[in-house]
């Protein structure tokens, strides 16, 4: 059954309304707009809960003609109504754990403002029906929710929030391109007639444009950079959503790459596997390596992201495992509510210090048995101890690789690039990976809950609390959604595979494939085999190398090299300091071609030789005064700099000794200082310019439309 159902514009548009009347109610009452956000996030709840037992089965659409020119389309499944409900699921606990959590907070109007337009976008993506539609919300989303990394406004937050948000625009933009392609080549956007559409058509240029912008917001290595830099500034709620919610808007897109346009294609199978691998791998070495609390679970985000895309790539080389399709799935989900959980209790441990390092938190939650009741259970759960949710996902990703390597050993399954060696190693980085979780979640354990602080009077203010942490509502917040991991782990054919069954139809599964003995021997070995290279690596290296002595007592070391930070010693010098100045001799270089034409070409009549100066200074004052305007508290800099000053006064007594001698008869009158000082700010002039959103822009879209041009005449070449 397919019908227009109005309903999906409720979802969509309604947190948006609320926002605005939320901001407003906040201007007179700030009691009136925590209730009225609260109540807001609960009836979205409800709303998508009812989508959900409405048309988990059967489809529905809704048009809307005449926005943005190709208009807005919407539709429902299993999948989306599903991912839809855990998101507003997560918006609703948060919305509980906000209001104590913000009690103290400034700007908390415009916070709630974006907070809601946010959700609103976030459901958007999940419920379009065609990529113009998810494009759309994507940005939305994108530039609603740099608000929350900027919350605190301090310096650390403002960096984290620019890194943030380039990365959001560079995406954006990337995929912009891949929409371009993507439509050229198949007439639609429609998701449900990509497959076709693309059938024998050159669509990977198109997908891996695609894929880079998607990825960047999934936080996918190498574009994982924001994570680790953005959670441990961000709010801790806001964290949550950012880890559990939208990375996943991210997972959405690269699924219907995957299961929508390419689906079952070995060789896209093979790159998302490689990029999942190396994401997973990286991320939880990154986690490991922290003595940040919020850190720890924001470069955990990042190795989960790759167990998922792991699950992602053996769907396409495996002729569409089952497992991989209810793994990747069921691992979404799981990692969702995780991340809610855990930022949560990182949450209640800022609220309360306002510390989030290590060494300054030890000792908080000990005599604190709900917080470590719902940390443990988060824990556990992304370790992939049995019993709980998380091992009911990794068992079937784990299991996926198993078949999938059985298949090449018996040679039934597809040629594909890999062999059964490497998909050993897949499997053992697999298995080390999910080992590494075990190690940061126990480090994060027994540091936090455990131990106790190497100063006695601190520790003894954490251990006064008592039951004083956090109030009845956040902590209900913080139980509900734990007490669903045990839960979900023991019921798990009762609960997680008829999960599984509402969504994988949306991943191109329509047949279960044979049950799974979850607790079966050899899935339990897997999950032991984890477990027990956690906690080697934990005692050995965790509690061994990672651990340092200061003023005689033990400490915890930041022992990850600085040089290895990409944002910092890769991303940052290319995009601000070589960029810039490879564009800046570009641009001279253009400047004295046009000074060249101008006095070769033969220009009659009234225009003069200088034409191309004149246009040239007019649009360089015009953006000076609009688009590139001083700022007014701007003070204007001395002429030149030392550099000049030296070498001009130099040059200019040379001079002058030559007057006197050599040039006697015709004395050279020039300022070099003068001249060297306006050589030297006409040259930072253009860097400086280059440097500036406005010709970034441009730079990257003439890249763009220098990569479209070329894939389009390598297109009509072949």
């Amino acid at each position: 059954m397919k019908e227009n159902l109005f309903l999906l514009a409720v979802i969509v548009f309604f947190p948006m309304l609320a926002a605005a009347a939320s901001y407003l109610a906040g201007r007179k009452d700030r009691i009136l707009r925590d209730r009225l956000v609260g109540a807001c996030s609960i009836a979205e709840f409800l709303l998508v809960l009812t989508l959900l037992l409405l048309y988990r089965t059967d489809r529905a659409s809704l048009d809307i003609p005449g926005i943005c020119g190709m208009g807005l389309h919407f539709q429902t499944d299993g999948f989306r109504a599903l991912y839809g409900t855990i998101a507003a699921f997560m918006w609703m606990m948060t919305s509980l754990f906000s209001a104590e959590y913000f009690a103290h907070y400034r700007n908390r109007n415009r916070y709630y403002l974006f907070w809601l337009v946010t959700l609103g976008a976030t459901m958007g993506i999940f419920f379009s029906a065609d990529l113009y539609t998810t494009f759309i919300f994507f940005e939305v989303m994108s530039f609603a929710s740099y608000v929350w990394v900027a919350q605190d406004e301090k310096q650390d937050s403002l960096r984290a929030a620019s890194t943030y948000l380039a990365v959001a625009v560079i995406g954006g933009l990337v995929m912009l391109m891949g929409l371009f392609l993507l439509f050229r080549q198949a007439g639609t956007l429609k998701i449900d007639d990509l497959y076709e559409a693309c059938r024998g058509k050159n669509v990977f240029a198109a997908c891996v444009c695609l894929f880079f912008g998607f990825a960047a917001k999934a936080g996918a290595f190498p574009l994982h950079i924001w994570l680790p830099k953005a959670h441990p500034v961000a709010p801790a709620p806001a964290s949550a959503l950012l880890s559990g919610i939208l990375t996943k808007t991210g997972i959405f897109g690269i699924l219907v790459i995957s299961c929508k346009i390419l689906l079952r294609d070995v060789r896209w199978g093979t790159f998302v596997l490689v990029i999942g691998t190396l994401t997973m791998v990286a991320g939880a070495v990154l986690a490991f390596f922290s003595v940040d609390f919020k850190r720890t679970l924001a470069c955990s985000s990042v190795s989960q992201i790759g167990f998922i895309l792991v699950g992602v790539g053996m769907q396409g080389i495996s002729a569409g495992s089952a497992s991989a399709v209810r793994g990747t799935l069921l691992h979404m989900v799981n990692h969702s509510l995780f991340k809610l959980v855990l930022f949560l209790v990182a949450g209640v441990i800022y609220m309360n210090v306002h510390k989030l390092n290590l060494n300054e938190i030890r000792g908080f939650g000990r005599n604190k048995p709900l917080l470590a009741a719902a940390y443990l259970s988060g824990a556990l759960g992304i370790g992939g101890m049995p019993l709980f949710s998380g091992y009911i996902s990794k068992t079937l990703l784990h299991e996926s690789i198993v078949e999938y390597t059985q298949e090449l050993r018996e040679g039934t399954a597809a040629a594909g690039l890999f062999g059964v060696s490497d998909m050993k190693i897949i499997e053992w980085l697999f298995l080390i990976s999910g080992g590494l979780t075990v190690a940061y979640m126990c480090k994060l354990f027994f540091a936090v809950f455990v131990e106790k602080n190497n100063d006695p009077k601190l520790q003894e203010q954490y251990d006064a609390m008592g039951g004083r942490y956090m109030n009845r509502l956040s902590c209900a917040a913080l139980l509900i959604p734990a007490a669903l991991f045990p839960a979900f782990g023991v019921l798990a054919h009762a609960v997680m595979d008829r999960i599984a069954d509402l969504g994988q139809g949306f991943l191109g599964l329509s047949v279960s494939g044979h049950p799974i003995a979850y607790f079966s021997r050899n899935n339990l070995k897997g999950a032991g085999i984890s477990i027990l290279i956690g906690i080697a690596c934990y005692l050995v290296i965790g509690r061994g190398w990672m651990m340092g002595k200061k003023d005689g007592q033990t400490v915890y070391r930041n022992r990850w090299p600085a040089v290895l930070d990409l944002e910092d010693y890769v991303y940052r010098p290319i995009l601000l300091g070589a960029l810039p100045t490879v564009c800046a001799g570009v641009c001279m270089v253009l400047d004295h071609m046009v000074d060249f034409l101008a006095k070769i070409l033969p220009i009659a009549g009234s225009v003069e030789a200088g034409f191309f100066d004149t246009i040239s200074d007019s649009v360089v004052v015009f953006l000076r005064k609009t688009i590139y305007r001083d700022s007014p508290q701007a003070h204007e800099p001395e002429e030149g700099n030392i550099v000049t000053n030296t070498l001009g006064q130099i040059a200019n007594r040379v001079v002058a000794l030559l007057n006197l001698t050599v040039w006697r008869t015709n004395p050279r009158r020039r300022d070099y200082k003068h001249r060297f000082a306006l050589a030297y700010d006409s040259f930072k002039e253009n860097t400086g310019m280059i440097g500036r959103s406005l010709s970034y822009g441009l730079i990257l879209f003439c890249l763009g439309l220098c990569g479209t041009l070329v894939y389009l005449l390598y297109v009509l070449l072949h």
